[in-house]
């Protein structure tokens, strides 16, 4: 477009700048429309661009974009897509539960555009290193949402110009490597164009940390067996260095309580977030989503009961399975305190009250206020939600400011332990393992563990510690063990209550049966693109 209406950058700058923009906008010219030029040549219209850019991001928090549903953590209430996935459809002409194809090729687009627009521009020193700044913003944004393409469908196409409509459009995929090797150098770029910290309304953009640990998630799905089937001991060095490189940096540490890290904007354990001013738009509503029915929440999204059984005892350090003392008629007692942080469940205490999943006539079950919207598993999810808010509903205030990580220090932590096992330091390994469970909230029993059972208590680790931060879906793929994962059905903790006695039972039964097949380990490329593009080839075993 030559023109752009100047109203819809008022939009960009108020309705999406979650990242403060300082500049006199209003006092800009012409006052009726803006022409690229005046965006390209005006470092406060570039950066109010690409504040609008980070405003299209996917995130977690993002209604319909909850990957923590689509495998052993969660379950989702109704919507036909997700059921139809749980049973092992997953066609190239219904990705719904799956909606980042667009997005994120968007952002490109928009990255893109910038880059070949300003790079031969000439500034002085000061609007020098405000756009250079842009400059690895964009790059880490482009960067970032390849790494998201090829961890969903593989090797994608690879645009990293702006199209011409007299461009060949008809791009073909590069593989997976050739994509790892572009994101790389991408954000080794940026991690040299960004600053390393902000504070205030900036926080949010991207930082060299930001840079330099997204490399560090993109190297170790590299090294992971689904994409090195040869286990080529370079990639995973490359995987440690990475993930030693942020560690380096003495910049972020572990937030003592774990739960306020999920609550807390500006917290030291923070690498890159998605901050929400909920004063200028509605756009976090994860209490009303999370929130038990007996609450006034929907449940959009409720745990299953197959997550519990990951969380450890806390005097052991076992599995409730592996703990003789473990008692499943009393199952909520003496365990991880990340539990406790993350998932309530029946009895659970919450707003002055416990929470009643039991039947017959528990509130927040489907026997209770707004029945329908009652967990289908007896659970509910309680991180990342405000419990300060009583009423989850937006016309009266309810909307919660929880920063959506999209990648934080725990998690480097765990990538670097991980590296480390296959690497054959299993010392390295459990150091960085107990580093996480020594948080001053945790202070989980140490883990002492060799050789396989080490790895699974690492694999086990990564689960608690990432649980609902959208993680699982992709682990359980690069790791390959989603074929055993993903054809386990999902559970419900079912409670009954002697209403004489006040006795409760407990009894473990499924909810639905869950399939996966082995095509599913990559995404179908949708079938639009494919309808578009004849030379884009479909990933195996998809019509």
């Amino acid at each position: 477009m030559k023109h752009i209406n100047i109203y819809k950058y008022f939009l960009i700058v108020i309705a999406y700048s979650f990242i403060s923009c300082n500049d006199n906008f209003l006092e800009l010219k012409p006052l009726d429309k803006i022409s690229q030029e005046d965006v390209w040549n005006d470092p406060a219209l570039m950066e109010a661009y690409v504040n609008d850019a980070y405003s299209r991001m996917p995130n977690g928090f993002n209604n319909y974009m909850w990957l923590h549903t689509l495998c052993d953590e969660a379950g989702q209430r109704g919507r036909s897509a997700y059921q139809s996935y749980y049973e092992g459809i997953l066609v190239p002409t219904d990705l719904t539960p799956f909606p980042f194809w667009d997005p994120y090729y968007g952002i490109i687009n928009r990255s893109n555009n910038l880059l070949d627009h300003v790079k031969d521009r000439e500034f002085n020193a000061q609007d020098k290193q405000r756009v250079n700044r842009l400059i690895g913003e964009m790059k880490f944004l482009r960067a970032y949402s390849y790494s998201k393409l090829i961890a969903l469908w593989g090797g994608v196409p690879l645009i990293k110009e702006q199209l011409q409509l007299d461009d060949d459009l008809l791009i073909a995929r590069s593989t997976y490597d050739e994509c790892v090797d572009f994101i790389v150098k991408e954000l080794d770029e940026a991690a040299g164009l960004l600053d390393v910290t902000y504070s205030g309304a900036n926080v949010g953009r991207a930082t060299k940390g930001a840079a330099l640990a997204i490399k560090s998630r993109v190297l170790l799905y590299a090294a992971s067996p689904l994409n090195n089937p040869s286990n080529d001991k370079t990639k995973w060095q490359k995987a440690a260095d990475a993930a030693k490189a942020v560690i380096d940096m003495n910049v972020y540490k572990l937030y003592p309580n774990y739960k306020e890290t999920f609550t807390t904007l500006h917290n030291v354990e923070q690498i890159w977030v998605r901050v929400f001013n909920n004063n200028i738009r509605l756009e976090n509503s994860l209490e009303q989503w999370f929130y038990p029915n007996g609450q006034g929440g929907y449940c959009q999204t409720f745990p299953i009961h197959n997550a519990t059984e990951h969380f450890e005892m806390k005097a052991t350090g076992l599995l409730p399975k592996d703990d003789p003392a473990f008692d499943p008629q009393n199952p909520f007692v003496g365990r991880d305190p990340r539990f406790y942080d993350c998932i309530l469940y029946d009895g659970a205490p919450f707003q002055n009250r416990e929470i009643e999943s039991f039947l017959p006539g528990g509130k927040d079950s489907n026997e209770g206020p707004e029945g329908h919207n009652a967990s289908y598993s007896g659970y509910y999810a309680r991180k990342f939600i405000d419990e300060n808010i009583v009423k989850p509903v937006a016309s009266v205030g309810g909307i919660g400011s929880s920063p959506y990580p999209f990648i934080r220090y725990g998690e480097i932590l765990l990538n670097y332990a991980e590296a480390m096992f296959y690497l054959g330091n299993e010392d390295e390994c459990r150091k960085y393992l107990n580093i996480i469970r020594d948080r001053p909230s945790v202070q989980m029993p140490h883990v002492t563990d060799t050789g396989t059972k080490l790895e699974e208590r690492l694999r086990n680790e990564r689960y608690v510690e990432l649980y609902y931060e959208d993680h699982r879906w992709f682990d359980i793929r690069r790791w390959r063990i989603a074929e055993e994962v993903g054809n386990i059905p999902a559970y419900r903790m079912y409670v009954t209550k002697d209403l004489q006695t006040g006795k409760k039972t407990y009894e473990v039964v499924v909810i639905k049966e869950r399939v996966f097949h082995k095509h599913h380990y990559v995404l179908p490329i949708p079938q639009g693109e494919i309808d578009k593009n004849p030379n884009l080839v479909q990933n195996p075993g998809y019509i």
